[in-house]
Order: structure tokens, then C-alpha cells, then sequence
């Protein structure tokens, strides 16, 4: 009994540092099935694990000052994917961003500061909206950030007034 204990805490470790693992390969849907020519692009990408991080995130919040509401906000997220990519192209996000048009992501905002962009687009379903996309863009450099989880509009529009207002 005490081997089948152990293997189920070892298989369950696993499956669960599993999502920790950075990866050279994209994991955003554009960028892993579009069959795109990525010449000289680089990526990295990594699954942030939620159970892990939202202790971090919430206090790193809660010391910079922000809002209990924007803490709260951390409680509607199921799933956050990260991919940087070094040495991209203003063609290659013109495609990603005819790519999301496609898919139905509606664009919610574009905030400029200091030479970077910062675009939120978000995939709506009547009220709910279950995926965001945050969208930096740094001359050659760019990051991506899937949010998925169970938000309102007025969870976004909270979002980004807290980030444009400073």
C-alpha cells in the first residue's frame, strides 16, 4: 500500500511540475499551428503555475498598492500562458493580429509608454469573457500572455484603467 502511495505522489509531482518546464517551442495557437516561417525567430514559452504563483501575485499586489478589487481579480484566473519572442517582425504581428480578427478577439485597448505597446484583446461570449490576450511589443522583442478564466467587462475595464492610470 505504501508503493502505490508513493507512486500516485510521484506521478501526481510530476504531472504538476510538469507545467513549471520552459519550452523553446511556442505555446500560443498562432504561433504553433500556423505554419508560419519563423526564420531567426526565437521563442520561449512556459505555463505559469497558477497554485504556485497566485500567492505571489496577490501580495506583490497588495505591496504595490493596488486595489482589493484588482487582487480579487487574480481569484477568476484558471490559466495563464507566457511566450517571449526575440527577433520579430512588424509583419509577423500584423498576421497575429489579422489571426486574432479571424477568431473573433475584440480589441480592448492599446496603452503606449515609452516606446512600448501594450494591446489587450479579449473573446467574448455574451457577458462572459473566458480568454485574454495581452500583447507587448518592444521594437524586436515581444511578449504574449494568455489569460484564460471567467471574467466581466467590467473585470477588464478595472484591469486596464489601474495599469493606465499609472
Amino acid at each position: 500500500m505504501k508503493t502505490l502511495r508513493g507512486i500516485f505522489l510521484a506521478v501526481l509531482t510530476v504531472c504538476t511540475l510538469q507545467s513549471c518546464i520552459v519550452s523553446k517551442k511556442p505555446n500560443i495557437d498562432f504561433f504553433s499551428d500556423s505554419g508560419y516561417d519563423f526564420k531567426g525567430t526565437k521563442f520561449t514559452s512556459f505555463n505559469v503555475p497558477l497554485f504556485l504563483a497566485k500567492p505571489y501575485i496577490k501580495k506583490a499586489l497588495r505591496e504595490d498598492g493596488e486595489s482589493e478589487e484588482l487582487v480579487n481579480l487574480m481569484k477568476k484566473i484558471s490559466k495563464i500562458k507566457v511566450l517571449t519572442v526575440e527577433n520579430g517582425n512588424r509583419d509577423m504581428l500584423k498576421d497575429y493580429a489579422a489571426y486574432l480578427n479571424n477568431n473573433h478577439y475584440e480589441d480592448w485597448a492599446t496603452i503606449k509608454h515609452d516606446g512600448e505597446n501594450v494591446n489587450v484583446r479579449v473573446k467574448q461570449n455574451g457577458d462572459a469573457i473566458k480568454n485574454m490576450l495581452i500583447t507587448v511589443n518592444s521594437n524586436k522583442e515581444l511578449v504574449f500572455v494568455d489569460v484564460r478564466g471567467s471574467f466581466t467587462a467590467d473585470d477588464i475595464s478595472k484591469m486596464i484603467n489601474s495599469v493606465s492610470d499609472k
